[in-house]
């Protein structure tokens, strides 16, 4: 009968003890939840304080409201810590400007200098190509929307291979006296007639991929990876990305951060991100 009962009360100790770990391991996947930014929006909110720490939202009447210490707790955990691709003074001295009580700097959804960037597979005349979409938002009525802004494929930008050397054809600067006869010899059995064009000529691949997508040259198969650039904040560009794993740093991150001394930098980056390099 003590055998019996012994063993009874080890059955139901076990169980209590699983139960128990069971329990802990659900905590911590809840709270490791609602610690990962699962949306764009919630990463907005969270970078202006607007949302306190179990996702509940604040709003202007509420006195935690974009509270300056509230963001001092919450900007540093919007960045990626796992992958080692941020400087650590870099991101200190950014939380230090966006949360300056005199001055803090804010996202705005709606107004903001920022887009996203989609890579996406299409068909090209039944061959698949892959190809970079960059959007924004803008006014639509009585809201907004998310528009093309600019293309990068490299299906289109070979179409364009401009010769810049000083053997490159051109036409010859006495064409005029010729009522530009030229152009017959010159635009005959071209691949690449952008030689004939101005220094500052650049091609507009928007139009171009616009053109083939109408004359149903190219179809859309699926869009992917897409991540997020920002140049709201002064003197800085950060980008975020969304970073599916387990644990507390997971969702929308910061995922890459730069300082820029000057228009001139911010316009090298977007350059650079539009791929116009």
């Amino acid at each position: 009968m003590r055998t019996l009962l012994f063993a009874l009360l080890t059955v139901l100790a076990i169980h209590k003890s699983v139960g128990q770990g069971l329990t802990d391991d659900m905590k911590d996947t809840e709270e490791q939840l609602r610690a990962s930014t699962k949306q764009i929006n919630q990463f907005f909110r969270r970078f202006n304080g607007e949302e306190d720490e179990n996702g509940k939202r604040y709003y202007p009447s509420d006195k935690r409201y974009r509270d300056a210490n509230l963001r001092r707790k919450y900007v540093p955990v919007l960045f990626d810590t796992q992958t080692g691709q941020l400087d650590a003074t870099t991101a200190k001295e950014f939380v230090k400007v966006v949360t300056d009580k005199k001055s803090p700097a804010f996202l705005n959804f709606h107004q903001d200098d920022w887009c996203a960037e989609v890579e996406t597979t299409f068909k090209y005349k039944g061959r698949t190509i892959n190809g970079t979409l960059y959007m924004k938002l803008q006014p639509q009525g009585q809201g907004y929307e998310w528009v093309i802004q600019d293309v990068a494929f490299r299906q289109l930008s070979q179409w364009f291979d401009k010769d810049t050397s000083n053997e490159k054809q051109f036409l010859h600067p006495m064409s005029h006296e010729l009522d530009f006869m030229t152009l017959r010899k010159a635009l005959s059995n071209q691949k690449h007639a952008e030689q004939y064009t101005s220094d500052d000529y650049q091609p507009d691949y928007l139009s171009i991929f616009l053109y083939e997508l109408n004359q149903g040259n190219l179809t859309f198969v699926s869009a992917r990876n897409v991540a997020f650039h920002f140049f709201a904040i002064d003197g800085y560009y950060f980008s975020i990305a969304n970073f599916n794993r387990p644990g507390y740093n997971s969702g929308w991150l910061i995922s890459s951060l730069v300082p820029l001394a000057n228009e001139d930098q911010k316009q090298q980056m977007k350059d650079y991100i539009y791929r116009k390099n």
